[in-house]
């Protein structure tokens, strides 16, 4: 077997996970030839290159030059969230499969452009969900679709923080578009959206706030990026919105990059036969709520598999070995289209003070 060319366009924080679920699978589900790093900053992808043991991959600013001089099959982009689409499309155009870090774009019409050209090109569009390979993901997905819950008219889903507040390019809205809602909102959108198939949003209604980025104090103390003023805090850390989906289901979605709470409650799905639980928003407890007959309720924890699974080296190994064996993208873009949507329309919503409809262009 020919080693896949691979590499990695943006050397940031989140391309040292990619670079050592490389490094793990190698020589396992593919041989890992990492032949390119791009990141703009100068020097910052040799950097990279010397710290993550890629010496062999050659360095450059422009991902363009990179494409038109390597040979690649494979790339991870990992991209400030504002600046996902072009490298994308870029790639694709030239044969080659992409793996593209969450979120997929900042605008609807960006997702939709690159899963138009995945679908143009024949080439694979995958994105970066790992909350997929968890174990209990998968039971999860087994729940919903099994028809246990009945007719799924309601679900709620979201996550927070105490304290996250990411700082650096996820802050401004030039580099990172928007906040908490496209950051770990998207996650929160996905873990019960891919369950129900991806029922199409059809309009949203949400409201946002940043109290906490543009308090002085919180900047001050910062976060995995350094600090921050209140000035340099352009985007949203909280939303909250309500979506109508397809199949008479209505979404309620909450989201916070800080408050003074430890959880934003729990992920529900409601169904005519039964609900389903999931504790805090995560997937470590779950708990099926039913009716034995007219006059008995019953509420049953949900038996959770292991979880000690390297999630992020699991979505670059099932990457790889799409590549590898020519199947079909693990989490396809054209999917997480809706995904896209949804947050493209709560922030439309947000800024406009109405509920939106929700248009999503054919792909």
């Amino acid at each position: 077997m020919k080693p896949l060319r691979t590499a990695i366009i943006g050397t940031g924080m989140i391309a040292h996970f990619h670079s050592d679920s490389y490094h793990k699978i190698d020589g396992k589900t593919g041989d890992i030839q990492m032949v390119g790093l791009c990141d703009i900053v100068p020097g910052k992808a040799q950097a990279f290159a010397e710290a993550q043991g890629w010496e062999r991959a050659k360095c450059y600013e422009d991902y363009r030059e990179m494409i038109e001089d390597l040979e690649i099959d494979a790339v991870s982009i990992c991209t400030p969230n504002r600046v996902h689409a072009d490298p994308a499309i870029v790639c694709l155009r030239n044969g080659i499969a992409v793996m593209r870090e969450k979120p997929m774009s900042y605008t609807l019409q960006e997702a939709v452009d690159m899963a138009r050209t995945a679908k143009e090109t024949g080439n694979m569009l995958t994105i970066g969900f790992q909350p997929r390979y968890d174990p209990n993901s998968a039971v999860l997905e087994r729940i919903v679709q099994s028809g246990r819950l009945g007719q799924i008219y309601h679900v709620e889903t979201g996550g927070g923080r105490r304290r996250g507040i990411p700082g650096g390019s996820f802050i401004k809205a030039e580099e990172g578009g928007y906040g908490a809602t496209n950051d770990i909102g998207c996650y929160a959108l996905d873990m019960v959206l891919a369950p129900l198939g991806y029922p199409k949003p059809l309009s949203a209604t949400a409201q946002t706030s940043n109290h906490f980025g543009k308090t002085p104090a919180v900047g001050q103390a910062g976060g995995d990026w350094g600090t921050w003023t209140p000035d340099e805090f352009q985007v949203e850390d909280f939303a909250t919105g309500y979506v109508r989906l397809e199949g008479d289901i209505s979404l309620v979605f909450r989201t916070a990059w800080a408050m003074h709470m430890d959880s934003l409650g729990h992920t529900l799905f409601l169904g005519t036969k039964g609900g389903l639980k999931c504790h805090d928003g995560g997937l470590r407890e779950m708990t099926l709520y039913q009716d034995l007959d007219t006059d008995l309720q019953t509420q049953s924890p949900v038996s959770a598999k292991n979880g000690d699974v390297d999630i992020f080296t699991a979505k670059i190994d099932d990457f790889v070995r799409a590549v590898v064996e020519e199947d079909t993208a693990p989490i396809p873009g054209e999917t997480i289209v809706y995904n896209q949507a949804i947050i493209d329309g709560l922030m439309r919503s947000a800024a406009q003070g109405k509920e939106v409809a929700i248009d999503i262009p054919a792909i």
